[in-house]
Order: C-alpha cells, then sequence, then structure tokens
C-alpha cells in the first residue's frame, strides 16, 4: 500500500511545482517596441556644446549570432565640442533580458576585438543636482596605438546597475512581480586622450545629454527611481 501512496505523492508534487512554475514564470514585457520607442530619434543629433562628427569609429558589439538576439535596437554616434574633443556615444537596447539574452559588458565587448582592457572601477555619479546619481564603471582600453577610456552604466527595467549578480537578482525581482525587463546599455568613450582628461570630458558629455533630451528619453537611459527596485 505504501508504494501507490508514494507514487499519487510525487505526482501531486510534480503537479504543484508545475502548477508553481506556471504561475511564477513572467509573461509581461515591460519593452519599449520598436515601432513605438525609436532610440535614433530620441538621440539629439547636437545638444550644449556638442555637435555630430560623421563617419566616427564607434566600436560596436562584435556581429555574432547571439548579438543579433540580444539588440533590438543599436545606435553609434560621434561628437565634437568647440575645444575639439571626440566623444562616442554607443546605445544598445535588448526588448527581453533573460538568462540567455541579457547586455554584453564592455569589456567582453572589447576584448573581444582585441583590447587588452583594465580593471573596471565603478562608483556612483552625480550628473544632476536634482536627481539621483547614476552608477557608472569606467575602464581603459588599449589595442596598438588606440587609447580608449570608456564611461558606461546599464539599466535593467527601472534601475540602473552594472553588476552582474544585482542584474540577476533585479531580473528574478521583477519575474516574481510578472514582469519580463527590457536592458540597456550605454557607453560614452574618447580616443588619443590620457584618462583623467578623458573621464572629466565624459562627465561633462553625459551631463549635458541627460538634460538636453527629453523626460521620456531621460527615463529610459536612468531609469525610473520612484519605481526602482534598487536603494540609490
Amino acid at each position: 500500500m505504501a508504494r501507490p501512496a508514494n507514487l499519487v505523492m510525487c505526482c501531486v508534487a510534480m503537479l504543484a511545482a508545475a502548477l508553481l512554475a506556471f504561475v511564477l514564470t513572467p509573461r509581461h514585457l515591460m519593452a519599449r517596441t520598436h515601432d513605438a520607442f525609436d532610440i535614433e530619434s530620441h538621440v539629439p543629433k547636437s545638444f550644449g556644446d556638442w555637435t555630430p562628427l560623421p563617419g566616427g569609429g564607434v566600436i560596436r558589439p562584435p556581429p555574432d549570432g547571439l548579438e543579433a538576439e540580444v539588440y533590438n535596437q543599436e545606435v553609434g554616434r560621434a561628437y565634437q565640442d568647440k575645444d575639439g574633443h571626440v566623444v562616442f556615444l554607443m546605445i544598445a537596447y535588448g526588448e527581453s533580458q533573460s538568462d540567455r539574452l541579457q547586455l554584453h559588458h564592455p569589456e567582453v565587448c572589447y576584448t573581444a576585438q582585441g583590447f587588452r582592457v583594465s580593471k573596471p572601477a565603478t562608483s556612483k555619479f552625480k550628473w544632476s543636482p536634482s536627481a539621483p546619481p547614476i552608477v557608472v564603471t569606467r575602464l581603459v582600453a588599449t589595442r596598438e596605438d588606440r587609447l580608449e577610456p570608456i564611461s558606461y552604466w546599464m539599466r535593467v527595467g527601472y534601475d540602473v546597475s552594472n553588476s552582474n549578480w544585482a542584474r540577476q537578482a533585479l531580473k528574478l525581482e521583477y519575474g516574481l512581480r510578472g514582469w519580463i525587463p527590457d536592458g540597456a546599455l550605454f557607453r560614452v568613450s574618447t580616443v588619443g586622450v590620457p584618462a583623467d582628461i578623458s573621464f572629466a570630458v565624459q562627465d561633462k558629455f553625459i551631463r549635458d545629454l541627460l538634460s538636453a533630451v527629453s523626460p521620456e528619453m531621460r527615463a529610459f537611459m536612468v531609469g525610473d527611481p520612484s519605481r526602482a527596485l534598487l536603494p540609490s
């Protein structure tokens, strides 16, 4: 008699596990679809002291098969200020962040293209007196005679986090709420300028850009602190 009872209990447990998995599986996309939100049109061509520089050599994510699945939209721009500083902007957007499809760190992108990459350093960046800071990671990539200091941040859902662990936790938290978060990488870099000068120029560029874009685009770039899951 014990064996049939154990079999029934196993079946009930399996059914309960399957039901729980079904209930907890997120189904609602937070994404801004390409038809509804075209990033290219939301990034200003000129703003503040910055004007477009055609033909800039922006390093893009490696063109492999997975990259095409991870990112639904990519925007690469080069800008120049009145002092001749050139800044490259790269935005890569993915409508769905899952265990298989997730944002690539620039360290991975640059290493895959033959660069040597310094150890990343992450800190909070106060881009506005009236807004919470965002987490920005900085590193320096070098290849032959190209020196490229880089600043970047990643948005997942309403949050900004550059940590793999934190982003995995975020995806779980959003998933428990029934949401599949979207994600975007924002990378700013300069070429041929020492790191200390480059990062100062990049800071100004980021502040000018975030101040120039629409509130909708700003929320797309830095999330929504009032709805974020991580403390600011």
